[in-house]
């Protein structure tokens, strides 16, 4: 078992970071929202519902940032793929988990996908804005 791969993942302190520059950049944008982060499995790191936020975002923004992390895209970049073929948006909507709704984000270290951060709370504009803050906080 000396031979198994290995592979990085995003840990909590940089999750939380994450998370908090999304809240930071919501707070900015006079919204609220749910920030999270799951590791390269999908499993949740951490989770933050900002006051005010609907609960509705705490699923999206879990099924956003597992869109982005499973498919290594992000979430607005799948819709704006797909957006023109229905049969596509019906076969990937169709498939529980997935989200086409932009704010989902994966985090890349050294061309590697070690997680992802999904954000719901505002409009998908003001989601990925936020998503991207949290990406950019990792440097």
């Amino acid at each position: 078992m000396d031979n198994l791969p290995t592979r990085p993942f995003i840990d909590l302190d940089h999750a939380r970071v994450a998370v908090e520059a999304a809240r930071a950049k919501a707070t900015d944008l006079g919204i609220s929202v749910v920030a999270t982060v799951v590791d390269p499995g999908g499993l949740v790191v951490t989770l933050d519902r900002m006051a005010g936020a609907p609960l509705l975002s705490m699923d999206l923004a879990v099924d956003k940032a597992w869109t982005a992390v499973s498919l290594g895209s992000p979430t607005q970049a799948v819709w704006d793929g797909v957006s023109t073929r229905p049969d596509l948006v019906a076969g990937l909507a169709g498939r529980g988990r997935i989200s086409l709704l932009g704010g989902g984000v994966p985090i890349v270290w050294n061309g590697t996908v070690v997680g992802a951060i999904g954000v719901s709370g505002g409009t998908a504009a003001e989601d990925v804005l936020c998503a991207e803050s949290g990406v950019e906080a990792l440097g």
